[in-house]
């Protein structure tokens, strides 16, 4: 799942791969907002992507099912 994290006063946004499911980011920023200094997640990689909760614009969660292209789709 591809997370998209806007970032007060940054021109680019984080955008990261995740193997957690969409209800569980959406939970996981809610506890941060909620009261958390930090909104931390991880990636595909294993990777920790950690934000200070007071400069989160947004946070787009995707889709779960990622699009194929290629002849490996037939």
């Amino acid at each position: 799942m591809e997370i998209t994290i806007g970032v007060q006063n940054l021109a680019r946004e984080i955008v990261l791969e995740t193997e957690q499911t969409g209800d569980e980011v959406a939970a996981a920023v809610a506890s941060a907002l909620d009261g958390q200094a930090v909104l931390e997640l991880q990636d595909v990689r294993g990777r920790r992507i950690i934000v200070p909760t007071a400069t989160i614009g947004y946070v787009e969660i995707g889709s779960e099912a990622k699009a194929r292209v290629g002849f490996g789709t037939i």
